[in-house]
C-alpha cells in the first residue's frame, strides 16, 4: 500500500521539492522539472498538451509528474501556479511576450535604435524579474561566507566569463586571497591545488552548463572548499552541490542572451561584502591609489 504524498502549497515549496528529489526523477520527468521552474510564471496559463509539447514528452508524463508530487493530476498542479497570478506578472515574461511578437510580425526593417531599445528593454525586464525573485536568505548567506573565508575562488567559462573577471577585479579590493580559474593555458586543473579546506568558490554558469566549471567546482568541493553558485535553475549542477545558490534569469533578445541582470547581482554581492567588511573608499587623486568604482 503506497503512503499519501501531501502535494506542496506554494509555487517555491513545490519547486523545493523538486530540487530534493531531482535524482530520482526519469530523464522525462527531469526535463519537466527544467521547464517548470525556468516558466513558472506563465504555467498557469498554458494546458496540458501545449506544456507537453514545449517539454517534449506526451501529455501522460506531465500527468505523472504531477502526481509524483503529490497532486491528483495536472489540473491541480496548475492551480497552484495559477493562485496569486493575476496579481503580478513577471515583468522579464512580460517583456517575451511583446518581442515575440515584434519577430513574428515579420518586420524586415529594424532601425538600430529600435534594436537598441529591445535589448535595453530586455535588460529591464531581467533586472525586474531579479528584484522580485531574489531570496534574501540565499544572499545574505553568500555575504557571509564571503565574509568569513580567507581565500575567494571564481569560475566562470563563455558567457559567464566577463562576469567572474568582474568578480575577480572587484574582490582585489579585500584583503582577502582571490583566485580566478581563468582557463589559460588549460591549467585550471593545475589551479585546483592550491583550493584549501573552507576556502570559498564564486561558480557561474548556466545552461547549457559550461563542463570546464562544473569539473572546477566539484573538484573544489572534494578539497572541502564551500561553494556560492550563480546560476539559472535549482536543478543544475552548480546548484545542487552549492551552500548558497543564487539563481537569476537574464533576458534573451534576438537569441542574444543578456548580462544585465547577472552582472548587477555580481556587483550587488561585492558591494554587500564591502558593507560587511566596512572597506573605506580610496579615490584616486595620488599615484597608485586604487577604488572600487
Amino acid at each position: 500500500m503506497s503512503s499519501f504524498v501531501q502535494p506542496p502549497t506554494t509555487v517555491d515549496e513545490f519547486l523545493q521539492r523538486v530540487s530534493q528529489e531531482y535524482d530520482d526523477l526519469s530523464k522525462r520527468l527531469k526535463a519537466i522539472a527544467h521547464h517548470v521552474e525556468a516558466n513558472r510564471d506563465h504555467l498557469g496559463l498554458e494546458g496540458v498538451q501545449a506544456l507537453a509539447d514545449q517539454c517534449g514528452v506526451q501529455p501522460s508524463a506531465i500527468v505523472r509528474f504531477a502526481k509524483h508530487f503529490g497532486f491528483s493530476g495536472f489540473s491541480e498542479m496548475q492551480r497552484m501556479f495559477r493562485d496569486g497570478l493575476a496579481e503580478q506578472i513577471s515583468p522579464g515574461r512580460a517583456y517575451s511576450l511583446r518581442l515575440r511578437d515584434v519577430i513574428e510580425s515579420g518586420a524586415p526593417s529594424l532601425k538600430p535604435e529600435q534594436i537598441a531599445d529591445e535589448f535595453i528593454n530586455g535588460s529591464i525586464a531581467g533586472m525586474q524579474q531579479l528584484r522580485q525573485a531574489l531570496e534574501g536568505g540565499e544572499f545574505a548567506r553568500a555575504v557571509d561566507m564571503l565574509a568569513k573565508t580567507q581565500a575567494i575562488w571564481i569560475a566562470g567559462s563563455r558567457r559567464s566569463f566577463p562576469i567572474a573577471v568582474y568578480l575577480d577585479y572587484a574582490l582585489q579590493h579585500t584583503d582577502k586571497r582571490i583566485g580566478m580559474f581563468s582557463g589559460l593555458g588549460n591549467m585550471h586543473l593545475g589551479q585546483i591545488r592550491s583550493v584549501q579546506r573552507n576556502d570559498v568558490l564564486i561558480a557561474i554558469s548556466f545552461s547549457p552548463y559550461a563542463e570546464e566549471t562544473v569539473e572546477v567546482a566539484n573538484l573544489a568541493r572534494q578539497r572541502g572548499a564551500k561553494m556560492i553558485a550563480i546560476t539559472d535553475s535549482r536543478m543544475s549542477p552548480l546548484a545542487r552541490e552549492a551552500d548558497s545558490v543564487l539563481l537569476v534569469q537574464d533576458s534573451e533578445t534576438f537569441g542574444f542572451r543578456a548580462l544585465s541582470a547577472t552582472m548587477g547581482l555580481a556587483q550587488s554581492l561585492f558591494v554587500a561584502l564591502a558593507y560587511r567588511l566596512e572597506l573605506s573608499y580610496i579615490p584616486t587623486t595620488e599615484p597608485g591609489a586604487s577604488n572600487t568604482d
